[in-house]
């Protein structure tokens, strides 16, 4: 089926972000006594809803607020930094060609995506960015682009990197393409049942031809 209009996750899915979204978590441990993330970790954490992982980082919920929030402003600083997901950048103009909306939503803030884009040439590619300051709050953002641009939510698909963006698209009634070179890998995010599963860039101009 061709979807009239694509919305993109960020980190992880756009912005190859996971490195140093886990070297702030650390930092942010050591100031909040929490136990920071070995290397030899990550590829167990990789398969871990959210709630799994916050658990057995032993992160209270009350706290999870703060961290993004001290965490969205440390990246913002190093955004101009961080590469771009290897493929994204030629894929996404030639699938903004093909498409009637085209945005990004995101936990991470306006400011840095699009401090991001700007850094490499793409801010025009999109037409919004729109962000959540809560983890779990994707869904009802996705409604309400639904409700803003006129779209039947079977005509927009939303992609992502994570289990809780296919939680979120499917909450709202809304398809969504997982992608697995983001941080969840891809063997967690089938077990999440997307109507899509992709592993290369490139698969996703199969949304649009």
């Amino acid at each position: 089926m061709k979807y009239r209009s694509l919305i993109f996750d960020f980190d992880g899915t756009i912005a190859d972000t996971l490195d140093e979204a886990l070297s702030i978590y650390n930092e942010l441990a050591g100031e909040h006594n929490l136990r920071s993330i070995k290397d030899e970790e990550v590829h167990y954490l990789r398969h871990m809803k959210l709630s799994d992982f916050l658990d057995h980082l032993a992160v209270p919920k009350r706290l999870v607020p703060k961290l993004l929030y001290k965490g969205t402003r440390i990246l913002k600083s190093r955004i101009s930094q961080l590469p771009m997901v290897s493929g994204m950048s030629e894929v996404l103009p030639e699938l903004r060609k093909q498409s009637d909306h085209f945005g990004i939503l995101t936990s991470n803030s306006v400011e840095n995506v699009e401090l991001f884009l700007k850094h490499h040439g793409l801010h025009d590619v999109f037409s919004f960015v729109s962000s959540t300051s809560k983890l779990t709050g994707k869904a009802k953002h996705l409604r309400s682009i639904c409700r803003t641009f006129s779209i039947e939510a079977d005509e927009i698909i939303y992609i992502g990197d994570e289990i809780r963006d296919v939680k979120a698209a499917k909450k709202a009634g809304v398809p969504v393409a997982a992608v697995g070179w983001g941080f969840n890998s891809p063997e967690a995010l089938v077990g999440a049942n997307p109507n899509f599963l992709f592993h290369e860039p490139t698969e996703l101009h199969g949304l649009v031809e």
